[in-house]
């Protein structure tokens, strides 16, 4: 039985992507994968492959989009069959949904899976981090939220336990790194460069994802400006995916060859810069990250109800 494949993902550098008449097959590092032509809805290109112009037209034919991303995964171009326009119709369904609601369900899930992060980071240290109140305020926020009427006071909530909780666990961190709360860049400090580059990464890891999906990037309901669809779904995964790999470099591992401070901006190392990426590897998880953008996605089309995993 046929199988409409979602997206179908060519990361890193190298591959060779050719084409029978009925299959795709990709050629990378000694490895061969093959996909039935016709299943195949969205081909997304991350980084630098070769894909020849034959294969290019096959896809096309058979209604498939070809999308190319940066190494990063910052989008680049599309190319989609002529005459063809069905992404207007997800993104005009975007602008249309109701936002207050599944603003309220993001919001709620960051700040739990917030709650977690701090109750596993205080196991692990053996210490304590709440100041007296700090845990009723972020339990009573959680449940204030499903209240909120306007958008803005769901943002402004959702902000507000964002900042408690990075000076919440800013307190085990070594008081010599000189991270007290997130800032906005550019960063003078090692941990918030830190958080800055796993975020980023996996903000392209969502991206290539909600692109694929044929979605609007820019349009989002907790978060405002580009990226902010991306931004909505990977809030309430920072917390499980980045923010561990962080905690533990900066409490553990951390050496001062690792990072140079100027007056102004703090900058990594390379050799910190690679351990980072070989972390993410295995913390950012792209299967739970497509699942959540799939689910918004037929939520969207009222297929399915929205649910945020984190």
């Amino acid at each position: 039985m046929s199988r409409e494949i979602s997206w179908l993902t060519v990361y890193g550098f190298g591959a060779h992507i050719k084409s029978t008449q009925n299959k795709l097959i990709i050629l990378k590092k000694g490895t061969v994968e093959e996909y039935p032509l016709d299943e195949i809805k969205n081909l997304l290109i991350v980084g630098g492959h070769t894909l020849n112009s034959t294969t290019l037209s096959r896809l096309i034919k058979n209604g498939a989009y070809i999308f190319f991303f940066e190494p990063d995964g910052i989008p680049v171009g599309i190319i989609r069959p002529y005459g063809d326009r069905s992404d207007e119709v997800i993104r005009n369904k975007q602008r249309e949904l109701p936002r207050h609601r599944y603003a309220v369900a993001l919001a709620q899930a960051a700040v739990r899976s917030r709650l977690i992060a701090i109750e596993k980071l205080q196991e692990t240290r053996g210490i304590g981090i709440f100041y007296e109140g700090e845990l009723q305020f972020l339990h009573k926020s959680l449940e204030e939220l499903e209240y909120l009427v306007k958008l803005e006071e769901i943002r402004r909530l959702s902000r507000l336990t964002s900042d408690m909780y990075y000076e919440i666990i800013s307190r085990a961190v070594p008081e010599s790194l000189g991270f007290h709360r997130r800032t906005i860049r550019p960063q003078c400090d090692p941990v918030n460069s830190m958080f800055s580059f796993g975020y980023s990464i996996l903000f392209g890891n969502c991206c290539v994802a909600v692109i694929g999906a044929r979605m609007d990037p820019d349009t989002g309901v907790l978060h405002e400006g580009p990226g902010a669809l991306v931004n909505d779904l990977i809030e309430p995964f920072k917390a499980g995916m980045i923010d561990p790999v962080v905690m533990d470099i900066s409490c553990n591992l951390l050496v001062p060859d690792d990072f140079e401070q100027t007056q102004y901006r703090c900058l990594l190392s390379d050799s910190l810069i690679q351990k980072m990426t070989l972390a993410y590897k295995t913390a950012i998880d792209n299967e739970k990250i497509e699942k959540q953008v799939d689910n918004f996605m037929k939520a969207l089309m009222k297929t399915d109800e929205f649910r945020v995993m984190f």
